[in-house]
């Protein structure tokens, strides 16, 4: 397929996600069953066009002059794939697959020199009306900034498991794809985001991926889990586990040694967990089904207990930008009450002198600071630990900076981390009064003396 009929097939595409309200991935999917004839080649360009259009979709339609698939997907290939107008109307009068020649008033429009200039904040920053105040809430005056950021082109990041390989292994077997170590986190990969038709690599059907010698993860979760700061020999509780991406980390950072036990409420999330312990190699890590009581003997004992909670997903709308516009005030309200009520489960488990951590992967306040707010005040026995000491110690002072009002909680954002959006923030359960305040004991957060 030419570029006009992968328009052709994009604007299709866009029109079904829209009337049918159904997820991207899925659209994209069922077209390609239904049109066996283009190739892996044809399939990767209309999917990155699509998310693209999705990524942009209001600044898109503002250029295009009309809130439609078809205008929303002709002023991203003008604007992101760097085509212009006359050639479009060339090229589609040329091509029979082609979705209709470009009208005079689709060229006016698309052929405007500053087409944002009047655009309201919320269309410059292509996020719902509605979320604007949100993001202006806790950027200020760089929400725009912050917001158009997440919605570029994402890179593709790697975490290396080091049970099995080191990062300079899997730079060179990953050599001919342009691998880079990642800035931050200390045992990433990362390979950049292409333009236009650039296909992603494939990068589970590499030898290395069925050694387990890394696993497919954002930096920004991979810093999440540094910032746990979990030690051999410890109890861990992966309360939200899902997938499993966390507890891998976490079993790689303590070399095998202690214990993790991944939970997760939906038993659905938990499936693909078991295959990928076994190819990580990740003995230490005892998962538990969401069975009634599964959880009664850990109450109490656990050094930490991660709350990865379900949340917006903002963070990650460069990755699933369709989530971006099907976000409702009613479902974010109910993210909030299933964020509380996990919270609220989680601490019971945590020991006296251990550490309760909250992780979203969102950069919305109510998800994030908001919780931490009204789970302190209905639980004084936690208190609020320094995550900015531990990430200057972790990652030292030469790196990009996350958001922090006060060095307690972080948020990390594509604008100010170079990754994906994620909110992390640490709590102590107070010890008896007889218990050892000496902040260097070893379950402090900020030591990093016996840090593997």
């Amino acid at each position: 397929m030419r570029l006009p009929g992968r328009i052709g097939a994009a604007i299709e595409i866009l029109d079904d996600i829209e009337t049918r309200h159904r997820p991207a991935a899925e659209a994209l999917k069922d077209w390609g069953v239904s049109h066996r004839f283009a190739g892996a080649g044809d399939r990767a360009a209309i999917g990155n066009l699509v998310f693209d259009a999705l990524r942009k979709r209001l600044s898109a339609a503002q250029r295009g002059g009309a809130d439609t698939p078809r205008a929303i997907v002709l002023a991203t290939v003008v604007s992101e794939w760097g085509e212009t107008p006359e050639g479009l109307k060339a090229a589609f009068a040329d091509d029979r697959f082609a979705p209709g020649a470009l009208t005079e008033a689709e060229m006016t429009a698309l052929g405007r020199p500053e087409p944002l200039a009047a655009a309201a904040d919320h269309v410059r920053a292509d996020v719902p009306e509605w979320i604007a105040p949100m993001l202006a809430a806790n950027f200020a005056d760089e929400w725009i900034a912050e917001a158009r950021a997440l919605a570029m082109r994402p890179p593709l990041d790697l975490r290396v498991n080091t049970l099995k390989a080191t990062r300079e292994k899997v730079l060179a077997a990953l050599k001919r794809h342009d691998p880079k170590p990642t800035f931050i986190a200390r045992q990433g990969v990362r390979m950049a985001p292409g333009h236009r038709d650039a296909r992603t690599p494939n990068l589970r059907g590499e030898p290395g991926y069925a050694k387990g010698w890394f696993e497919i993860q954002d930096e920004g979760s991979q810093i999440a889990a540094d910032l746990v700061f979990a030690r051999a020999g410890e109890q861990i509780l992966d309360y939200c586990a899902g997938g499993g991406g966390k507890s891998l980390a976490f079993a790689a950072a303590m070399e095998n040694r202690g214990q993790i036990y991944a939970f997760d409420r939906d038993r659905q999330r938990l499936t693909p967990i078991y295959e990928r312990l076994r190819r990580a190699g990740a003995r230490n890590v005892q998962v538990r089904p969401p069975d009634e009581a599964s959880l009664q003997d850990l109450t109490g004992r656990m050094d930490r207990v991660v709350v990865d909670a379900p949340c917006s997903g903002s963070g990650a709308w460069r990755r699933r930008p369709d989530t971006k516009w099907r976000l409702t005030p009613e479902g974010l309200e109910r993210r909030l009450v299933e964020q509380e009520e996990a919270l609220s489960e989680a601490a019971g488990f945590v020991r006296p002198g251990g550490y309760l951590v909250y992780i979203t992967c969102s950069v919305l306040p109510a998800e994030n600071e908001g919780q931490i707010e009204a789970f302190l005040a209905e639980q004084p026995g936690f208190s609020l630990v320094s995550a900015g000491e531990v990430w200057q110690e972790l990652f030292g002072f030469d790196k990009p900076r996350p958001w922090s009002a006060d060095l307690n909680s972080l948020t990390l954002t594509p604008a100010s981390t170079d990754t994906d959006g994620f909110f992390f923030a640490v709590m102590a359960r107070s010890a008896p009064p007889d218990a050892s305040a000496d902040p260097s004991a070893p379950n402090d957060p900020n030591s990093t003396s016996s840090q593997s």
